[in-house]
C-alpha cells in the first residue's frame, strides 16, 4: 500500500516533499499529494514513513488501503 495525504486536512506546510526518498510527494494547487506508484512505503530507507514522521496534523498522511502492499524488488 502506498500512503496518502488526506487533502482536507493538509496544510500545505511541505515538511513531507523533502523527506521523501523516492520523490514521490508534490505540490498540487498549494495542497500535497503522493504519487503511489513512487511510494515504498520508505522500507528500505527508513523504518517509518518520513510523510508520517514530519507531518505536524496527525493522521494526515496514511495508508492508502485502496492500493496493493510494497514489494521491494528482488
Amino acid at each position: 500500500m502506498a500512503y496518502k495525504i488526506v487533502a482536507s486536512q493538509c496544510t500545505g506546510c511541505s515538511a513531507c516533499e523533502p523527506e521523501c526518498p523516492n520523490g514521490a510527494i508534490y505540490e498540487k494547487e498549494g495542497i500535497f499529494a503522493i504519487d503511489p506508484e513512487k511510494c515504498t512505503e520508505c522500507i528500505g530507507f527508513f523504518d517509518e514513513p518520513q510523510c508520517v514522521s514530519v507531518c505536524p496534523v496527525d493522521n494526515t498522511c496514511v495508508i492508502d488501503k485502496s492500493r496493493p502492499r510494497y514489494k521491494a524488488k528482488k
